[in-house]
């Protein structure tokens, strides 16, 4: 009879929301015990294990591990954003740019012909520094997948004392899934629109007491909406959990990407205007191909002394190889004879990078009379190893071919003319390999005062140096030459860059279920091109970051609100020197001075709400203005009060999800996803250049895109029956035609309206 009752339990338990399910793989062994029943003692009839209770607290009291500290949410003054797998399912999600609609104030960019997705965030760009995968860097010069995504962090605002040189914009931080000690798991298929189908495995287990294991995969082949663009993609993600005792526990994990990709430079702009043109066109090379290979193989480990006291030590090693040939696109220029004639220089790349990093660090509590101490502190190492391929190219007989290809007309374009073979040879003919490393130290405390009142301060140091060898080909004679790796190379003068980074944030909690914060930091950005005046290296900006805001969690998480306002001053933009040394007017653009500056201000809301069972809501609006609110009037510099180019005033995101857990209609599902990006400015900012006929006389160079706001729509509907699962979605439901634009003069198209189904059994 007891068995009965205790089995029926367990199953009504079981139908809590796969977000919880989450919080349990993050929080300690320790809590574990205290909120689950002993898996080893709990047994159905027949001698099965079965699931464990999981008992768990609302996810923003939970802590997050890109903020690395143990701090939770609610402590925090910051603004923080979790979304886990279940949303990630939900919306069946193929790329991080899908992921990432569900986070305000976060956007996407493209990058020069596709090959990755640039995030930006509070007006800067979130470079490769600001990605990280398991809380170490993330070279973002791929596009990650999503399939083995546990969740996706971020810690919005300067985060330079946990992570070094980041921008302030924010930091994201993609956290995979780890093993389990029960075993489980699932085979999904997706299929949907031009020809895109992607199965996948997740399956997990113990292998013993011990060990556990854990084994995501998946293959992508697809077509595109655009022409000739296609992806065959293949990824596998293998993990291995070792509880060494009650207080060590070991993961160890590597992953694989191979992604055979097309590059595609987009549609044509010219001058100012986007051009009205096909949104299937495409305009490169029929012989474009592109191949991305990146690996990576880590452990962690986490020993806890005791409850107050722990011990991480985590190391990384990444590897990323990035191979492409295709044609370019040149600028539309308005002056040629025919509009629309375009130019398309060949363009060939080979980057590499090798990436070791090491991180050790100790979180503590202890109380000095009756304030309480949460410290964390720890160091970082470093070293990146980076390689890049110049390329020189060859015609049929041999001679030195221009990189620009025969111009095209947009208006006019016959893909079926041409060729699907490259029209030229090519070989390496130089290398530049960069050997960059960074250590870093820091110490922060979060200090309680009272219950109400708690103070986080905390400082770090950083150094950072690097230094870049170039190894270029070398002509014997007319008809031999020497491989530039078998030449002795130039080496650079290496280059020191270090900083502090403190913070500091008041922390007010009138009751359980608020937080009122405020805050201080600041991060640092080295500037690696040119020198000063003097011909000395330029100093690092130091950007100053001030942020306040409010975070509510009421009725265990039924309803959760984040408002946030925040400025972002980089008081020592580096800008090209009005003035050489000997007070002359400058005109070299190598010249530099800390002497621009940038202010980004503006202010995030999000809410989450789950006002009944099975129904999940989330929204948010984010206001950003970022300018250039300084700058001196100097060949190259921008202009002094032009709102930084690639970043919209206001985004938005509304979503809805809901499962109907019980009756006749239960296992149906309908969910909903908007979004809005606002108008914003693509391109590059304008700036100031010489007037060749006026020597000495500055002009203003335009070179700004305006690119009008835009909102899409999807939505979902499925059933669940028993282990099977069925989910079909209507992406773009209004075929909304907008761009992602890099540089100014290609612009991508954002892809119009598309079916995706999932079928999931589950283990």
């Amino acid at each position: 009879m007891i068995t009965r009752i205790l089995l029926t339990s367990i199953c009504l338990i079981s139908l809590q929301t796969q977000a919880q399910e989450l919080a349990y793989n993050n929080i300690s062994p320790t809590i574990r015990e205290k909120y689950t029943v002993n898996r080893d003692t709990v047994k159905n009839k027949k001698g099965e294990v079965l699931k464990e209770i999981v008992v768990t607290t609302n996810k923003s009291t939970k802590p997050v591990s890109v903020a690395r500290s143990g701090i939770k949410i609610m402590d925090l003054p910051q603004s923080v954003q979790v979304i886990g797998s279940e949303i990630i399912t939900q919306q069946q999600a193929i790329r991080l740019s899908d992921v990432i609609k569900n986070a305000n104030g976060v956007y996407v960019g493209s990058a020069r012909g596709g090959a990755q997705e640039s995030l930006w965030s509070r007006g800067y760009d979130m470079t490769s520094n600001n990605m990280l995968k398991n809380g170490f860097r993330y070279n973002g010069g791929s596009i990650p997948e999503v399939s083995s995504l546990d969740r996706v962090e971020f810690l919005k605002g300067s985060s330079a004392l946990l992570f070094g040189n980041v921008a302030p914009g924010g930091i994201l931080n993609m956290v995979t899934k780890t093993p389990q000690f029960f075993n489980g798991g699932e085979i999904n298929m997706q299929a949907g629109s031009y020809a895109f189908y992607k199965p996948s495995i997740d399956f997990y287990g113990p292998l013993n007491k011990t060990i556990a294991y854990r084994f995501t995969g998946s293959y992508e082949n697809s077509k595109s909406f655009r022409d000739v663009v296609k992806n065959k993609r293949i990824y596998y993600n293998p993990s291995l959990l070792f509880n060494i005792s009650d207080k060590t526990q070991i993961t160890v994990q590597a992953d694989y990407l191979s992604a055979d990709w097309t590059p595609d430079f987009g549609t044509g702009i010219i001058g100012k205007e986007i051009l009205d043109l096909p949104r299937n066109n495409f305009y490169a090379a029929l012989w474009s191909t592109g191949n991305t290979k990146s690996s990576s193989a880590s452990a962690l480990v986490n020993h806890d002394f005791n409850k107050n006291w722990k011990l991480n030590f985590n190391s990384s090693y990444q590897y990323y190889n990035r191979k492409s040939r295709s044609t370019a696109q040149m600028y539309g220029l308005e002056t040629y004879t025919n509009r629309g004639d375009w130019n398309r220089p060949l363009t060939q790349s080979n980057n590499q990078e090798k990436i070791l990093g090491e991180q050790l660090s100790i979180q503590g509590i202890f109380n000095t009379g009756k304030i309480k101490h949460q410290i964390f502190t720890g160091v970082d190492y470093e070293n990146s190893l980076a390689k890049a391929y110049t390329y020189t190219f060859f015609d049929a007989a041999g001679n030195i071919k221009s990189t620009e290809d025969t111009a095209i007309n947009l208006f006019n374009y016959d893909l079926s003319a041409e060729s699907t073979v490259a029209p030229f040879d090519s070989r390496a003919t130089q290398i530049v390999n960069t050997d960059s490393q960074r250590f870093g130290a820091y110490f922060q405390d979060l200090i309680s005062l009272t219950d109400k009142f708690k103070v986080l301060a905390g400082i770090r140091w950083s150094w950072i140096e690097s230094e870049a060898s170039t190894y270029k080909e070398t002509l014997v004679n007319k008809f031999q030459t020497v491989a530039p790796e078998n030449n002795t190379p130039t080496v650079a003068a290496k280059r020191l860059d270090n900083a502090f980074s403190p913070k500091v944030g008041l922390v007010y909690q009138p009751t359980r279920d608020i937080t009122i914060f405020s805050s201080y930091s600041n991060s640092f950005t080295p500037n690696t091109s040119g020198t000063t005046v003097d011909l000395q290296p330029v100093k690092p900006s130091i950007i100053d970051q001030y942020e306040a805001g409010i975070k509510t969690d009421f009725w265990r998480g039924i309803l959760s609100t984040n408002v946030t306002v925040y400025q972002i001053s980089n008081n020592n933009l580096v800008q090209t020197a009005q003035f050489k040394a000997d007070g002359s007017a400058n005109t070299d653009t190598s010249l530099k001075v800390l002497s621009g500056q940038t202010k980004s201000k503006g202010i995030e809301i999000d809410i989450t709400a789950r006002p009944f069972e099975g129904f999940n809501i989330n929204a948010g609006y984010s206001y950003n203005d970022m300018r250039f609110v300084k700058t001196p009037v100097a060949v190259g510099n921008s202009i002094e009060g032009d709102r930084v180019a690639r970043t919209p005033a206001n985004t938005a995101n509304l979503s809805f999800f809901y499962k109907i857990p019980s009756g006749a209609l239960k296992g149906i599902s309908v969910g909903a996803i908007g979004n809005y990006i606002g108008n914003r400015i693509a391109g590059w900012n304008n700036r100031y250049i010489e007037d060749t006929a006026n020597p000495g006389t500055l002009l203003i160079q335009d070179r700004e895109v305006p690119v009008d706001g835009y909102a899409t729509i999807d939505f979902s509907a499925g059933y669940s029956w028993s282990k099977l699962s069925l989910l079909c979605k209507l992406s773009n439901i209004t075929n909304e035609l907008n761009y992602t634009v890099h540089e100014n003069y290609s612009a991508n198209p954002i892809a119009p309206r598309q079916v995706m189904a999932s079928l999931k059994y589950s283990l």
